[in-house]
């Protein structure tokens, strides 16, 4: 019997910008999503026009998955292009205002509207989200109950999004922020086992809260069109060797804790809340952060942590043949992420005289540049 391939795919949203604005497109944008979705198959609708999501297929080979990609990202950025606009992966847009967006026209995204109201037409938010399928389908809560505590190291590795409604928020992953305006986001709920979850989904549609399990937003879920986990907590990455780093990332943790039961077993309340508040500080502070170990009792700081994880799960990345793009990991900390290059630029704007508009196009430009 052959090892379990833990095959993988990433969905990726992006934002639209106007290339000389800066700021969303005010035209219709009919035609540019009508020449996306007949060039590009793998592409999806978002909540509002000014967003356009990629999807690759299943794929079992880092490589693969650099090729695929990045492939949808040049071509998908040529039309942008071509159609006088700029694509901008990052979690939240610099310039963007909820206001002033047009909805998407699609039965689901009415739908959420007209259920969540407001809360849904400030979601102005881009992220990746990572599939990897699991050997056995059943064991799928309990994987993700144990990979709860590494979430906030994958945020603050995604962290893109500084800026908010034209405003600098003191923060690396806002995106967060905003999602949490919506029921049934952050993190999952501690299940006891899979019938526990089974249970709750069950009340939770009988019941009317939710049509299906795709409406429970978590930052991890088990899919309910695939045998895979899901991972959420992702901004939309910048640099697409951060997107294929996080998805290695995440593929080789759900293979070590498939090889390793024991690894996070019995996580409690503690273990939750504990997770909840590396969240909020990988959401503040992105890879400057300092994390609280729960075996030691203390905070440490992030590349200590970070290199915790990447010992454990070293003998998986060799294994699924990724190794390089999970040691990416040590790159981001070093460089900084897509959030510190934003401030960056926005920050050197205002010091060379620039106002607060420029300041905020010159983070615009430098996402836009980033993704090259």
């Amino acid at each position: 019997m052959s090892a379990p391939s833990y095959r993988f795919g990433i969905e990726e949203e992006y934002f639209l910008a106007d290339a000389e604005t800066r700021g969303t497109p005010r035209g219709d944008l009919a035609a540019f999503h009508a020449r996306v979705e007949a060039e590009l198959p793998e592409t999806g609708r978002e909540l509002v026009a000014a967003q356009v999501e990629l999807c690759t297929p299943p794929l079992t080979d880092a490589a693969a998955a650099r090729e695929n990609l990045g492939g949808q990202r040049r071509q998908l950025a040529g039309i942008a292009a071509e159609s006088g606009l700029r694509l901008l992966a990052c979690g939240t847009h610099p310039l963007a205002r909820w206001s002033r967006q047009t909805a998407t026209d699609g039965e689901r995204y009415k739908g959420i509207l007209s259920d969540v109201g407001i809360a849904a037409r400030r979601a102005l938010i881009c992220g990746m989200h990572v599939h990897v399928e699991v050997p056995d389908p059943d064991a799928r809560v309990d994987l993700m109950n144990r990979l709860l505590p590494f979430q906030p190291l994958l945020l603050a590795l995604s962290a893109s999004s500084p800026f908010w409604q034209g405003e600098a928020t003191g923060l690396r992953a806002y995106r967060l922020s905003v999602f949490g305006e919506l029921p049934r986001t952050g993190l999952p709920e501690l299940f006891a086992d899979a019938a526990a979850h089974a249970r709750f989904v069950a009340i939770m549609t009988r019941s009317g809260a939710i049509a299906d399990a795709s409406f429970l937003w978590w930052s991890l879920r088990p899919s309910i069109k695939f045998p895979t986990l899901e991972l959420r907590i992702a901004d939309a990455c910048t640099r697409l060797d951060d997107s294929l780093c996080i998805a290695a990332l995440f593929r080789c943790l759900v293979r070590l804790c498939v090889r390793r039961p024991e690894l996070h077993a019995g996580l409690d309340g503690v273990s939750r809340a504990l997770a909840s508040e590396n969240l909020w500080r990988a959401q503040h502070s992105g890879v400057a952060a300092s994390l609280i170990d729960e075996a030691r009792g203390e905070a440490v700081p992030f590349a200590e942590a970070l290199e915790a994880m990447l010992t454990l799960v070293a003998e998986d990345a060799d294994a699924l043949g990724c190794a390089a793009d999970v040691a990416r990991a040590r790159a981001i900390v070093a460089e900084g992420t897509s959030a510190d290059g934003q401030v960056a630029a926005y920050e050197a704007a205002l010091t060379a005289g620039q106002d607060e508009r420029a300041a905020l196009a010159a983070a615009v430009d430098w996402i836009a540049d980033a993704a090259r």
